[in-house]
């Protein structure tokens, strides 16, 4: 039986555990590595403590489907809506772009349900907190490291993770990497921010015209969203959670600051744009140190395959997008170079 693992339970990795499930006719052993206490990458959604159905979206906010891509990968749109995991954006994001034949939709239980569906799709082993260190050959499989336990071998693996994550890691794998594909991996960029999540008491009222808000003119806060507005699930029994995203410039500039001294800034610009706000009654700060590709790796899209025999490939936005299509290009490229090993 194949042992393969896929590393990052984010969009591309949980896709490309359920695609390569669908695609294997033989027996599989799939395991999902991820770092995190959760799937989700940075399509992850957080709960209250008070309350599990107090949720925020601390990183994608919702899916736009452009005309291209609603042909293109229509079957994906179809699977989710089908599901209801996928609906319409139908509540009002003030200072939204809309481009002309754009669709946009919702996750009504989370952006992070969409990977929880993949990953139950895939039949996979899913494990959390497990940090991969090391990538050795070893008579011709993958012996994996992780920062805690034995080692394990694996026939295949595909690494999902930021590209600046798969630089890092150390073993056979640093010279397996050639002098191209190190520069063309060394010259993939990501923007920093950070996301705030507020969770409220139910029977709060937060009393504005919108579900979310994109502001232009604020140092600190580039968008606010009024989550289970956005969603259309508004409840008396469950209170509402808020999500502040910062710009860009201000998650660079506070990158190594402590995640106490970066909340106190962002609440005391909220407090400018939305004054009286009440007090939440849990709160999480997201430190985003790769929200979003700025320069995608050239020359190989989709994928890069660093090794042949055993397997090797890297798949994730760094080869395409950071967007829901182009983690979706990036899994089916990474089945396209794995078909004759799998």
């Amino acid at each position: 039986m194949a042992r393969v693992l896929v590393v990052g339970a984010g969009l591309t990795g949980s896709l490309c555990a359920a695609l390569l499930r669908r695609q294997t006719s033989g027996p599989l052993y799939l395991a999902v590595w991820d770092k995190a206490e959760d799937s989700g990458g940075r399509m992850t959604t957080a709960s209250s403590p008070h309350n599990p159905q107090c949720t925020a979206d601390l990183g994608a906010q919702y899916i736009t489907c452009t005309p291209h891509y609603a042909k293109t990968h229509q079957s994906f749109y179809d699977e989710l809506l089908a599901h209801g995991i996928l609906r319409p954006l139908t509540s009002p994001i003030e200072g939204m772009v809309m481009k002309e034949g754009d669709c946009n939709f919702v996750a009504s239980q989370g952006i992070s349900s969409i990977i929880k569906h993949y990953l139950k799709e895939s039949g996979a082993k899913v494990y959390f907190r497990h940090c991969v260190t090391q990538i050795n050959l070893r008579n011709d499989k993958w012996e994996v490291s992780k920062q805690t336990g034995s080692p394990e071998p694996f026939d295949l693996i595909v690494l999902t993770m930021p590209v600046p994550q798969i630089l890092q890691l150390q073993g056979d794998i640093t010279n397996l990497i050639s002098e191209c594909q190190r520069q063309q991996l060394e010259a993939v960029s990501y923007s920093a921010r950070y996301a705030l999540g507020l969770f409220y008491e139910a029977g709060t009222k937060i009393d504005v015209p919108w579900a979310g808000l994109y502001i232009t003119s604020n140092p600190c806060i580039r968008f606010i969203s009024i989550d289970n507005k956005k969603r259309n699930i508004e409840s008396s029994e469950i209170g509402p959670s808020l999500v502040i995203h910062t710009t860009v410039p201000f998650g660079v500039t506070y990158l190594e600051h402590s995640i106490e001294d970066v909340q106190e800034l962002i609440f005391q610009q909220l407090e400018n744009i939305l004054p009286g706000l009440p007090q939440p009654i849990a709160t999480k700060c997201q430190k985003w140190r790769h929200s979003q590709v700025t320069n995608a790796a050239a020359n190989c899209p989709g994928q890069m395959t660093l090794h042949r025999k055993p397997f090797l490939v890297c798949g994730g936005d760094g080869f395409t997008q950071s967007n829901f299509d182009g983690c979706i290009t990036s899994a089916l490229c990474v089945l396209e170079a794995l078909k004759d090993y799998v």
